[in-house]
């Protein structure tokens, strides 16, 4: 992963970010020696919300099966029932 420091991405911001549309290689910034943010490209920072929705989705599933709160399928078919005509 690259690194920069935060003076050198305001003077050299269009030089970074087309290095990072050209390696779609994360960007950490740095601010007085120390980690203070990440450019990302667009792209793949619109897939990581993707995918951290499709986590989330999976871990509300598996607390509802711990939890007891599940459908037969027939159960289920019948509560969808009106919908699935």
């Amino acid at each position: 992963m690259k690194t920069e420091l935060v003076t050198t991405l305001k003077r050299q911001a269009t030089k970074i970010l087309a290095d990072l549309r050209a390696s779609k290689e994360p960007v950490l910034i740095t601010e007085h020696g120390q980690p203070s943010a990440y450019l990302l490209d667009v792209g793949d920072y619109e897939m990581m919300q993707s995918r951290i929705r499709i986590l989330e989705g999976i871990a509300k599933g598996e607390t509802a099966v711990q939890e007891g709160r599940v459908f037969s399928h027939h159960e289920a078919e019948k509560k969808l029932g009106k919908w699935l005509k």
